[in-house]
């Protein structure tokens, strides 16, 4: 693991502000991507005490008795991968009801509590969920961006940059894990990512479901990474698999729970019936979608098809990661209708403004481009302020009517 300063976690002021004003501070997100490392900052400087439910004793102990486990914690303390103990989520609410005082307990989590209500509503207004990523490309070069704020301004200014060409490639399959980073080469990275998915379904996966064929997660996982970026279709990742499509859809939202995979719903208008309402599947981070794959940077980059799929994929996971510590909230769909015409990504920031986003590999831009967005914009109404295609070209320019081409790197590179 690179040492805890290597690279800011710009969701950290986040974690700062629940803290001062909630009982409890849920830091979710898939294992490895730094939740540990991100609330033992925090803890140092704060003097909270770490317990880890890997340790099997202490697992153990919680498991049989969570109240007086939980009764007998310090006035502060760090709860590492707390899914292990699910009934521990009563237990705190017990603890937090006794003595409500803000930032007592920071709880970290490589399962998506918020896919088991359960769990969720047992502490609703005592717990605040933070979603953690794996390293954002803003992270990685350790400077802000501006890049929603210049979105829903609709403010793109002229200007010339250079292009990523063989560097997009490197990018995609470097992926966002601080370890797998860390490593020196693409071959040992890729090494790092397959070891890090059968350690995954052997531990986590195993405790929070009963599945009669391991096996089958990775194989699932790997054609799902053929297919990102592309509608959900249950058919096509049940035929090589001889279970049903239900299960094959239970397994999908088991990937979803280990924050695997990432389901992007359907952009809607109650004025619209012309809709396509299939979600679609987007593997969560790309370079363990590549290491799936077996396929490297200068492999990605011949293959044009795939590349198309892994840039808008790549894209939509560096959105999600920088609207994790966004000012303000903003929610993503897609918008197809039965037409064909299309937009990648579909970002809602509040009732009241809207913007689309169409993601290109290649280096050029042309008017046809635009189409989907236009579609998109006649059917939001007003609540449209811009439409964007990303590209990996040299120049950001306007389209008129609130579009514009924009070079991929902007999304990381305003400031």
């Amino acid at each position: 693991m690179p040492d805890k300063a290597l690279y800011p976690r710009f969701a950290e002021p986040r974690l700062t502000e629940a803290l001062a004003d909630s009982p409890i501070v849920l830091i979710h997100g898939p294992r490895q991507c730094g939740k540990t490392t991100l609330a033992q900052i925090i803890g140092e400087r704060k003097r909270y005490a770490y317990l880890s439910f890997d340790d099997v004793v202490l697992c153990t102990a919680a498991q049989a008795d969570p109240v007086g486990f939980a009764g007998d914690l310090p006035e502060r303390v760090i709860l590492d991968e707390v899914q292990r103990v699910p009934a521990l989520f009563s237990a705190l609410k017990v603890a937090v009801d006794r003595k409500r005082s803000a930032g007592r307990f920071i709880l970290t989590g490589s399962a998506n509590v918020l896919l088991v209500p359960k769990l969720a509503d047992s502490l609703a207004g005592r717990m605040e969920i933070i979603r953690l990523h794996p390293l954002a490309q803003c992270e990685l070069n350790r400077r802000t961006t501006s890049f929603f704020d210049s979105l829903f301004a609709g403010n793109f200014k002229t200007r010339q940059t250079d292009r990523l060409a063989s560097h997009l490639a490197e990018k995609i399959v470097a992926g966002g894990y601080p370890a797998a980073l860390a490593r020196p080469t693409e071959r040992r990275r890729a090494t790092w990512y397959r070891d890090y998915l059968d350690a995954l379904v052997q531990r986590d996966v195993r405790d929070l479901a009963r599945i009669s064929s391991l096996d089958i997660l990775p194989r699932l996982l790997t054609l799902a990474a053929s297919q990102t970026a592309r509608l959900l279709n249950v058919a096509d990742l049940s035929s090589p698999f001889q279970v049903s499509r239900p299960t094959i859809r239970d397994y999908v939202t088991l990937l979803e729970r280990v924050f695997l995979v990432d389901s992007l719903p359907p952009w809607h208008s109650n004025r619209l019936s012309r809709l396509i309402k299939t979600p679609k599947l987007h593997v969560g981070d790309t370079g363990l979608a590549c290491a799936l794959l077996g396929i490297n940077a200068a492999a990605l980059a011949s293959d044009r098809p795939l590349l198309g799929q892994l840039v808008e994929t790549f894209a939509f996971q560096e959105l999600r990661r920088q609207a994790s510590w966004y000012g303000e909230s903003v929610v993503f769909f897609h918008y197809r209708d039965k037409d064909g015409a299309e937009v990648d990504i579909v970002i809602e920031r509040g009732a009241r403004a809207l913007a689309g986003i169409e993601i290109k590999a290649s280096a050029t831009v042309t008017g046809a481009d635009f189409r989907g967005l236009r579609k998109l914009k006649e059917a939001s109404g007003k609540r449209f302020v811009a439409g964007i295609v990303l590209y990996d070209g040299e120049a950001c320019a306007s389209f008129g009517d609130g579009m514009f081409a924009v070079p991929l790197r902007a999304l990381w590179e305003t400031t």
